[in-house]
């Protein structure tokens, strides 16, 4: 009772916040508390001019750190709010103002133990950056190295669990109160919201993520990670290299650097295919103010916090998608969704088809650098609806970078399609993961696997046999049967020898296969 009563009186803060920008519609389209939407309606005054996304990006800076991430997030659920509002929160800027030079030192103190000049010669007061998270400030070492040092805002922890306590009842509500908003998955897409900010509130995660994607290109010479100070960082303070530089999207100053924009950005499409669909592990927040180009021509990422994970089945799955929209098979971009599951297996494939054609006719028949697949893929996810198709909150994530790299490819060429530079490394890693050679090795680690599991699965059959004897049940078929729930089957006396046969046969054939592979 006392939960809902304060998110009640939070949600009455924000309708009104919202009333006062005009950006009620999201609430309006959930059917969310539609008294307080009113009453927030009818009292707050209007002055706000522009487009319904630039109201509703402008009210969630006015409201603070979770909802400027909120609003990051909603921007790739066009399938939600439509295209154009999706757009216009992708500008929405993580900025806030700076809190004072001296709770940042004492952060630091706290956090490391030791008072600032036993850690830095020098320590800049003045913030270079202030996001809604952290702010970071430059700093020299008593080494004597520059350094960029990230420190948590004193307060972001209580506002971001508010906050997200909040999301997870209004979710909750959406999903006891609006069936037809359950395919949207919302309780599922706030764990993920709330997964990707607390990752971001514990620094040592951001280190650890860069350099995990620093190891994924130790032998790239063209693409590294700043070097982390390990002995510098804690929960609430990074410190890592200090990158100098010119930003990725200024093509005038990497021009005047004597910078070919051509090759930064062949080296961005390629290195996004790597993250993608080599590692599975990507830089989730590369926008132009988060990579540099130094001297040498390397590019360089800054700012870890919101990195993306895929798992290898999504990744066949996108680079198969990728693939069949660019080469304009609609049947293909159909079969793909239903054999990954995600359409369900009632639905007509060729109405299905006929619809990804409809999305992608008209897009593909525009010059190469005027395709926008990060679109393609949010517009995919609105005909969704129609299809009751789920929402894969793993891809939602990998659509808005794939937003912002073509928003950094059109900064650099707006005559070249990133994704027709990494259309050749599709291809062939695709030839590579569905090969001959790559198919054997696939069936030998399924073999493995399952000659693995095949001890666990007789020990399960003991411990069954136990439980049973544990019950007063005699070893009797019927009796295991009724003990298990399954249903009767015909010579199940001989289930134990054929399990073990089984699991030999597999060891045996998993063995052959690997060697084979090996060879």
């Amino acid at each position: 009772m006392f939960r809902s009563a304060r998110n009640v009186v939070r949600l009455l803060r924000i309708a009104w916040t919202l009333a006062r920008y005009d950006a009620l519609f999201p609430l309006e389209q959930l059917r969310v508390a539609p008294g307080l939407v009113w009453l927030a309606r009818r009292f707050a005054s209007r002055r706000v001019q522009g487009r319904p996304g630039e109201r509703l990006a402008r009210a969630c800076q006015e409201l603070g750190p979770s909802f400027i991430k909120l609003g990051q997030a909603l921007s790739v659920r066009s399938d939600i709010l439509g295209e154009e509002i999706a757009a216009d929160l992708a500008q929405l800027q993580d900025r806030l103002p700076a809190f004072p030079g001296e709770i940042a030192r004492a952060i630091v103190e706290r956090e490391l133990g030791k008072p600032i000049d036993q850690l830095f010669r020098s320590f800049d007061d003045v913030p270079v950056a202030a996001a809604s998270i952290a702010q970071v400030h430059f700093a020299v070492t008593t080494e004597g190295e520059p350094v960029a040092v990230k420190v948590l805002r004193p307060t972001v922890e209580r506002e971001i669990s508010r906050d997200l306590d909040l999301m997870f009842w209004l979710a909750e509500l959406v999903e006891r109160t609006q069936p037809r908003l359950r395919r949207l998955r919302p309780l599922e897409v706030a764990r993920t919201f709330e997964e990707t900010v607390r990752i971001e509130m514990d620094l040592r995660m951001e280190a650890a993520a860069a350099d995990e994607l620093g190891q994924n290109f130790a032998d790239d010479k063209g693409y590294r990670t700043p070097r982390i100070d390990w002995d510098r960082t804690a929960r609430r303070v990074l410190t890592q290299e200090r990158v100098e530089g010119v930003r990725i999207d200024d093509r005038e100053a990497l021009i005047a650097a004597g910078h070919d924009p051509g090759k930064v950005l062949q080296k961005c499409a390629e290195t996004f295919f790597y993250q993608v669909f080599r590692d599975g592990f990507f830089h989730a927040d590369m926008h132009g103010g988060n990579a540099f180009v130094t001297a040498d021509g390397t590019v360089v990422p800054i700012d870890f916090g919101i990195m993306g994970r895929l798992a290898r089945k999504d990744r066949v799955y996108l680079a198969e998608l990728l693939v069949a929209f660019l080469r304009g098979d609609y049947y293909r971009v159909a079969e793909v969704q239903w054999r990954a599951g995600y359409v369900p297996p009632d639905a007509n494939v060729e109405v299905f088809a006929q619809a990804c054609r409809s999305i992608g006719a008209p897009i593909f028949g525009k010059p190469t650098h005027e395709i926008s697949l990060a679109r393609v893929l949010g517009q995919l996810f609105q005909v969704a609806r129609t299809f009751r198709m789920e929402v894969q909150p793993q891809l939602l994530l990998l659509q808005k970078t794939m937003l912002m790299a073509e928003g950094m490819g059109m900064a650099l060429d707006r005559r070249v399609n990133i994704w027709e530079l990494a259309r050749p490394l599709i291809e062939t890693w695709m030839r590579d993961a569905f090969g001959p050679e790559a198919r054997m090795a696939e069936a030998a680690r399924e073999a493995l696997d399952a000659a693995r599991a095949a001890p666990q699965l007789i020990g399960s059959a003991a411990s069954l046999v136990e439980e049973a004897a544990a019950y007063g049940l005699r070893l009797h078929p019927e009796s295991l049967r009724q003990l298990a729930g399954i249903r009767p089957q015909p010579r199940s006396r001989w289930l134990a020898a054929y399990l073990l046969g089984a699991a030999s046969a597999l060891s045996i054939v998993a063995v052959a296969i690997a060697i084979a592979a090996w060879t």
